[in-house]
Parts: C-alpha cells; sequence; structure tokens
C-alpha cells in the first residue's frame, strides 16, 4: 500500500497570505494607535502599537464641532450613494453599447473613449464648464457630474460584457424583448461580479474626493468630509507652526499635530472598511473582469 506524501503547497501558499494580511493590517492599527496617543509620548518614544501614553485630544480637537462634522458625514454619504449609483449606471449603458458587435459606430466610440484617457482640456476649462456652463457651483452636482463616467471603469466593463454570450441577446430579441428590456432583465443581472467590482472604485473616488469640493464649493452646508478634514488639518498645522503668535495654553510638544492626522485618518476612512466587507464575495469574483477572452 503506498502512502501519499502531504502536500506542503496549501501551508505555503496560506502561511504567506497570513504574513501579507499581517502585513497589510499592521500600518491600519499602528495608525489607530498613534492616533489615541499624546503627543509628549510621539516625540520621546516614536510610534508604537501599544501607546505609551493613552490621550483621546486628538480627537477631541476633530470632534469639537460635531454638528458640522456629522453634516459633512452626510454630504459625503449622500454624493457617494448617490454618484456611485449614477455612475455605475452610466457606465454599464455606455459599456454595454461600445461591447456590441452590431452597434455601427463602435470604433469611432472606442477611439473617443481611449481618446480623452490620453488628452484632456485642462483645469481651467473644466472650471468654467462646470461652473459657466453647467451652473453647478455650490451644488451636490459639482461633486458628482465630474465623476459619472470614467474611461478607465468603461472599459472594465466592455471587457466584461464582450464575454455574455451574443446568442442570449439574440434568443431575447426573437422573443419580443426590447434593448431596455434586454439590458435591464438580463446584462445587469448577469454583470453582478462586475458592477460590485466597478462600483468599489467608483465609491472610493467619490469618499476620498476633495479637490472637487475645493474648487466648486463655498457654502459650509455642502463641504464634504474631506475637505472639511483637510481644513481641519491646515488649521493645526498653522496653529502648530505660529505657537507664539496663537493664544493657546499648550507647548508645541503638547499640541497633538501627529495623533491629529491619524484621527482624521481614522475618521475618514472607517465606514469604507464596514462597507468593503459587504462586497468583498463579488468583488474578488470581479477582480479579473474583462481579462480573459472568450
Amino acid at each position: 500500500m503506498t502512502t501519499r506524501k502531504p502536500n506542503a503547497a496549501p501551508i505555503v501558499i496560506n502561511l504567506f497570505f497570513a504574513v501579507l494580511s499581517a502585513a497589510i493590517l499592521a500600518p491600519l492599527l499602528l495608525v489607530v494607535a498613534i492616533s489615541l496617543s499624546s503627543e509628549e509620548s510621539l516625540l520621546h518614544n516614536g510610534y508604537r502599537f501599544i501607546p505609551a501614553q493613552w490621550d483621546t485630544f486628538a480627537y477631541e480637537i476633530v470632534l469639537r464641532n460635531p454638528l458640522q462634522l456629522l453634516q459633512a458625514y452626510q454630504v459625503t454619504i449622500g454624493v457617494t450613494v448617490i454618484g456611485t449609483a449614477c455612475a455605475l449606471l452610466m457606465t454599464t449603458m455606455a459599456a454595454y453599447a461600445v461591447s456590441r458587435r452590431d452597434y455601427r459606430y463602435r470604433r469611432p466610440t472606442m477611439l473617443f473613449i481611449v481618446f480623452t484617457m490620453l488628452f484632456n482640456g485642462g483645469l481651467v476649462p473644466f472650471y468654467i464648464l462646470v461652473t459657466q456652463y453647467l451652473q453647478l457651483k455650490d451644488t451636490l452636482g459639482a461633486l458628482i457630474v465630474p465623476y459619472l463616467v470614467s474611461p478607465f471603469y468603461l472599459l472594465i466593463m466592455k471587457g466584461f460584457l464582450e464575454k455574455l454570450p451574443v446568442e442570449i441577446f439574440d434568443s431575447a430579441k426573437i422573443d419580443g424583448a426590447s434593448e431596455w428590456r434586454i439590458f435591464l432583465r438580463i446584462v445587469l443581472p448577469l454583470s453582478t461580479p462586475a458592477l460590485a467590482t466597478v462600483g468599489l472604485f467608483i465609491s472610493f473616488a467619490y469618499w476620498n474626493d476633495w479637490w472637487l469640493g475645493l474648487l466648486f464649493i463655498n457654502e459650509q452646508h455642502l463641504v464634504p468630509l474631506q475637505l472639511l478634514l483637510y481644513r481641519i488639518m491646515d488649521t493645526i498645522e498653522f496653529i502648530s507652526a505660529n505657537m507664539d503668535l496663537v493664544n493657546v495654553n499648550l507647548t508645541s510638544a503638547q499640541f497633538p499635530s501627529l495623533s491629529t492626522r491619524m484621527a482624521m485618518a481614522v475618521l475618514a476612512a472607517g465606514p469604507m472598511m464596514f462597507v468593503f466587507p459587504m462586497f468583498q464575495r463579488y468583488f474578488v469574483a470581479g477582480l479579473t473582469v474583462g481579462s480573459v477572452k472568450s
């Protein structure tokens, strides 16, 4: 009777991914630990996974005006949800059109899409377009419209939709289904992995954006979260660099400049870390969408 030799490959693979996961998780835990450390302990002891001296002063500074922070969260969440839904719909519709081989203007459309990835009009025409022609200044539309269609995400969706069997569309047309019905009842359900993957990328872009708010938002009640944190950090850096000019009862070694940066990183990235696991199954299935042609 022959005995099978134990296969060491699964053990090596699991060990590799365990080490990789630890390397990814360690910086996140370090950021949380720094945000809960006092400024003096950071200056004397450096960064530690277990704070030498626990302190929540950094969060007290960031949360000093909680209503403003909650309002910024509402703006960012609203922009992310609405923007992701609209951008995902428009991206999928455009990708479905250029993925159909019976679309007459498929090549010119693809040339136009790729051209926009290589060249753009520049910042000044972009600003004039949004503010003067679209009249979106100081509106939530200024935070949503510029990211509605991304050529990169469109190409990803196109690569996935091209792998769908053409026979499905032909049989649906024979049964009398319109293009809208085919798109809504057949294409979208079959594209769940690609939709989840591209949707996560789009939602991260909306959630992390502060540039559009800096350009187009002056109204305080429309300031997104990332722009608010950017302004808080800018104020903290100014106070830290001009302690002798500002009436603050703290020394430069006590003022929480480093820990506040990490506290803001935790507040900014925290919600998305809870959203990602809910879509992880679809995200893993869609990582290679469009990479293999049938």
